[in-house]
């Protein structure tokens, strides 16, 4: 299923995506508290489902930036759900 999800991804115009995974993003971080940290947790699910399919084809400088994005990704969001 996941293989499924990722074939139609490739398929899909690059601005609407761009655009759909921006208001998304945007929406994440601009809920309050809870709702934007859950928002976020689940944002960083995907992306590391997604490095999970992509790891071995990146290069190592790509790699850690991933990581570093992630988490970076992830501090936000444990502070929008501490604070």
């Amino acid at each position: 299923m996941q293989i499924r999800l990722l074939e139609q991804l490739s398929r899909t115009r690059g601005a609407g995506t761009f655009l759909g995974a921006l208001v998304i993003v945007l929406l994440a971080l601009f809920l309050p508290g809870w709702y934007g940290a859950i928002l976020l947790a689940l944002i960083i699910a995907a992306l590391i489902v997604l490095m999970q399919h992509t790891w071995a084809v990146a290069p190592p400088r790509a790699r850690t930036m991933r990581v570093l994005a992630l988490v970076a990704l992830a501090a936000v969001a444990w502070f929008k759900a501490v604070h």
